[in-house]
Order: C-alpha cells, then sequence, then structure tokens
C-alpha cells in the first residue's frame, strides 16, 4: 500500500482573467490598513494602477528591485516599511520582486500578498533567498504569501526573451519536485501537469506574445510548478542555479534554460522511472532518455540561451561553482555529487553540449 505525508501548506489563490480586479476586496477582507507595494520596473504600470484602487490603504511603495535580493536592499525596504507603519505588504512584479518582499515580512512579522506577473513561482513558496557575499536561502512559512493574485492578462507585457527562461525555471520546479525526498503522489500529479502545461503554452507565448490563452495555461503551469517547489523543495538543479546567480550575477531565468537538460541528463541514471514521466509531459512517450534533448528542444525552440558562455558565466568560475554546489546539494539530490562530475556538467552546460543530451 502506498504511504506518504503530506504537508498542505496555507493560502488563498485568485486565478483568472481580471483576477486583478479584486485586489481591493481581498486586502479589505483581511483587515489590512496600511500596505507597502513593491513593485518592479517591469510592472510599473499594474503596479501605478494597484496603487489608485487601493486608495488610502497603500501607505507606501518601494520600486528598487534587484535580483538575488541583496542584503543592503532588504534592509532599505525593511527600513521603509517600519516607517509608514505597514501592517502587510504586497508584491507585484517577478520572483525578485516576490523575494524581496519575503525578505521583509519575515524579519517585520506581517502578512505577504503577491500578484505575480511572470512565471517565477516564488509566491507559491515560503522558501525566501538573501544575497551578502554568497546566497543564503531559507524556509519560513511567514515568507508564504496569504492571498496570490493571478491575472494572465497582466504577463502580456513580458517579452518572449524574459517569457522563455521564466517559464523554464517553472519547468524546473516541476521537474525537481517529482524526485526530491520531500516527493509525494499528489505533488507528482501537480508537477507532471505543470510540465504538459508549460511545455505546450511556453512556444505559443513567445511567438504571439498577446495570445491571452496562452498566457493562461502558462500561468496555470507555473502555478503548479510553484505549488510543488513548495512542499517538495529542490535538488541539485536549484542549488547550482542559485550558486551561479547569486556568485556571478547571472539571470536565474536563463541559468534555469540551460542547466536544466544538463541536469535532467545527470539524474537519469539514478530515476529513470521518474525521468520516463518528464518525457511522456514532454510529449516524447514514456522514454526517459528522451527528456533531456526534449527539453534542449524545448528551449531552443522558444529562444532561450543554451549555455552558460552565452550569459556571461566566466570560465574561471566553473571550479569554485562546482565546489560551492557540491557543498550545498547534500542529500537532496537522486543521484550523489561531488565536485568532479558537477564540474563536468558544468562544462558540458558551459560549452552547451547538447549533442551529449541525445
Amino acid at each position: 500500500m502506498m504511504a506518504f505525508t503530506y504537508d498542505a501548506l496555507p493560502g488563498r489563490v485568485v486565478f483568472g482573467k481580471g483576477a486583478v480586479g479584486r485586489l481591493p476586496s481581498e486586502v479589505a477582507g483581511l483587515g489590512i490598513e496600511r500596505l507597502l507595494i513593491i513593485s518592479d520596473a517591469q510592472a510599473k504600470t499594474v503596479g501605478d494602477s494597484i496603487v489608485g484602487a487601493l486608495g488610502y490603504r497603500c501607505a507606501g511603495r518601494f520600486t528598487e528591485v534587484r535580483q538575488h535580493v541583496p542584503e543592503a536592499l532588504a534592509s532599505q525596504a525593511r527600513a521603509l516599511a517600519r516607517d509608514v507603519g505597514a501592517d502587510a505588504v504586497l508584491t507585484v512584479g517577478g520572483g525578485s520582486t516576490t523575494g524581496l518582499g519575503k525578505a521583509v515580512v519575515v524579519e517585520c512579522g506581517v502578512p505577504l500578498l503577491a500578484v505575480p506577473t511572470t512565471y517565477a513561482g516564488s509566491e507559491m513558496t515560503p522558501i525566501y533567498g538573501i544575497t551578502g557575499v554568497h546566497k543564503v536561502t531559507g524556509r519560513d512559512l511567514r515568507a508564504l504569501p496569504r492571498v496570490v493574485i493571478y491575472d494572465p492578462e497582466l504577463t502580456v507585457s513580458l517579452p518572449p526573451e524574459v517569457s522563455g527562461p521564466s517559464g523554464f525555471n517553472a519547468l524546473a520546479h516541476c521537474v525537481e519536485a517529482l524526485y526530491t525526498p520531500a516527493t509525494n503522489p499528489v505533488i507528482g500529479l501537480m508537477a507532471e501537469d505543470g510540465i504538459r502545461s508549460l511545455a505546450r503554452a511556453l512556444p505559443v507565448v513567445v511567438d504571439d506574445p498577446a495570445d491571452v490563452s496562452a498566457r493562461t495555461e502558462a500561468l496555470y503551469g507555473a502555478y503548479l510548478a510553484g505549488a510543488a517547489l513548495a512542499v517538495a523543495g529542490t535538488a541539485l538543479h536549484h542549488k547550482m542555479c542559485h550558486v551561479l546567480g547569486g556568485t556571478f550575477g547571472l539571470v536565474h531565468g536563463d541559468v534555469n534554460a540551460v542547466l536544466l537538460p544538463h541536469v535532467v541528463a545527470f539524474n537519469l541514471a539514478a530515476v529513470p522511472d521518474v525521468i520516463a514521466r518528464v518525457a511522456a509531459a514532454l510529449g516524447r512517450g514514456n522514454v526517459p532518455h528522451e527528456a533531456p534533448a526534449a527539453l534542449a528542444d524545448l528551449a531552443a525552440r522558444i529562444g532561450a540561451p543554451t549555455s552558460l558562455a552565452a550569459i556571461g558565466m566566466p570560465a574561471d568560475g566553473l571550479d569554485e561553482a562546482a565546489e560551492r554546489a557540491a557543498a550545498e546539494t547534500g542529500w537532496s539530490n537522486p543521484r550523489p555529487v561531488d565536485v568532479a562530475v558537477l564540474r563536468q556538467l558544468l562544462q558540458a552546460a558551459y560549452e552547451g553540449a547538447i549533442q551529449s543530451l541525445r
């Protein structure tokens, strides 16, 4: 008989075209009176609209957002939250924006609400990260948003060069959720459906950014990915992405697009049955060896980067990256890792050695 443990996480999701219009009633329903809004440059227009819709409940706004949540920036946002007497924080934007909001609420002890405008998935998780010398991640239920508003119309302005890699970040959440030690059958169903949805939607989103139906399916896949990540956690892939992004300033979505096919190829021997589910969800049948190539083909199809060299990774940083990733991955990955095998994997990803995945 099947046995598993599943801690379902609290939170409310409002999903659908025009859902952002329900934000004022959601805020009022929580009894929030002094809201600090954190929004990024990409989401300025929707942020302006939300400020107007919330009226007196908007106590302040913070618009400086940077990748990987630098500690100094988090300190500035926390100080503003205290200065305006914020009783909640609302984030409007991508994963970096949500991450900054998490860094504020965990320390200030107020609830978080989120309006995501990318496919990052951070809004569904209690996982957060702050970068000092290196990026350090943590898990705290105070970082989990109380309400998440998913409105696909808010993603229409997201350019293809951002949409594709952002979607790959979500794909990676789904893939890793299938084989971490904390996974379970419920999470597996969500992760597989997330892979199917994202694989169908992302090529359409890139070809026709104004296609709201495709945007809706991609956002649905991202929601499932974030929810799966929240419970299952991360393994080698995301550990490496955080090392590369936090240490070398690389764009998180781009790193995901480059690394995911290589990490799946690496883990295939350890969990072929799981990787077969990935291949099936990608439309390649129940054939595990098809999964890495299918991911590489999808990345190429949507114009995502396919090598670390192309996104600015310095060649002389590969040794350090392998050492740090090996130290941080630990027991969470199905195949044991060491510095030598990760250095080999990173070299293939640096060169964009797609042929090795076929």
